[in-house]
């Protein structure tokens, strides 16, 4: 009797009995486990896969761009089973609110970069000269296409990049981490901890980046607690999915790196001349001071659109508060057997 209590006592601090699933701090850990496991035998399956077919620029970029989209499914699929979520709590309830959102995003994510440009060149910190679409060397084989072609599929792989980051790190981890830390804290207090976390988390995941630094480290947290709030203050994934799309995107066109990393596709053809620390340098825009004013503007711009979507700008208390797929019989009867 005494040996039962125990092992039941152990098992509430593994499996929440109200809800009969893992505690957030097991699921994040066994999600992290199974989803790598899962990239492993994915990745093992794409080399297989590459060695006996031909590699073409077409088949390569597609390689890049698919493997990303079904690593980032696979995470989705292990997450849904093991939280028992509906998708909706994960930020990503397709309804027409969300759509509008993400268009703002993308208006956001466009409008910055752009205002940066224009910025440094006013100040006489960059020189741009109209490239009209060059395709050089970069991470993805683009140099085989034209440039009409190596656009499209730059907008493709980061359509699929950012807006995997945005479902993996804000959708999951800032979700389930604002869940776990609600008994400690406070709904409140553990959405702002949850977001200031995978903020760090999301500046931390780019240390290893080209031209890196602690100012670039700092900027990129800063900008992960800006994606968090975009989510937190709205419950959707569209704002944030949207502006870090276009961010990125923007950035390579306009000839700017994109954090450290030389995209080969550019509409403009753009040299910093100011002073490193400002504009970023090798960096790009994110790695530099110019970064921190932007800061506000999209803080204002999120501020603006929230209280006119709506009404209220307020962090939400369901961020931190789950809701669980329905239950159906046959689920019911195969736990319990």
């Amino acid at each position: 009797m005494v040996r039962s209590d125990f092992i039941m006592e152990i098992r509430r601090y593994i499996v929440n009995p109200a809800e009969r699933r893992l505690r957030a701090p097991w699921r994040v850990t066994v999600w992290l486990f199974l989803a790598g496991f899962g990239l492993v035998l994915l990745s093992g399956v794409v080399a297989v896969v590459s060695s006996v077919v031909r590699m073409t620029p077409a088949v390569a970029v597609t390689r890049q761009i698919a493997l990303f989209a079904a690593g980032t499914g696979i995470a989705v699929v292990i997450g849904y089973l093991l939280d028992r979520r509906t998708l909706r709590d994960y930020g990503l309830g397709f309804d027409g609110q969300w759509w509008r959102d993400a268009a703002f995003g993308l208006a956001l994510g466009a409008g910055l970069p752009t205002l940066v440009l224009l910025v440094e060149v006013a100040v006489g910190f960059a020189e741009v000269s109209v490239a009209l679409a060059t395709v050089d060397s970069g991470p993805l084989p683009l140099t085989a296409f034209g440039p009409p072609v190596a656009v499209i599929l730059l907008g493709a792989f980061f359509l699929v990049q950012a807006t995997a980051e945005e479902v993996l790190v804000r959708g999951y981890l800032l979700t389930n981490t604002a869940e776990g830390l609600a008994g400690w804290v406070g709904k409140r207090g553990a959405i702002i901890a949850a977001t200031g976390l995978t903020g760090a988390l999301f500046g931390v995941l780019h240390w290893t980046n080209p031209s890196a630094s602690l100012l670039s480290v700092a900027n990129i947290t800063l900008y992960g607690f800006l994606l968090g709030a975009c989510y937190v203050l709205t419950g959707r994934l569209g704002v944030a999915s949207g502006f870090h799309v276009a961010w990125n995107y923007t950035l390579a066109l306009l000839g700017f790196p994109v954090s450290g990393l030389r995209m080969g596709v550019a509409m403009l053809s753009t040299t910093a001349t100011g002073p490193a620390l400002v504009t970023g340098g090798g960096f790009g825009p994110e790695g530099g001071l110019i970064a921190i004013p932007l800061l506000g503007v999209g803080g204002a711009a999120l501020y603006w659109w929230v209280h006119r979507e709506y009404g209220a700008v307020e962090l939400l208390d369901d961020i931190a508060t789950p809701q669980l797929r329905v239950r159906t019989r046959s689920d019911t009867a195969n736990q319990d057997g």
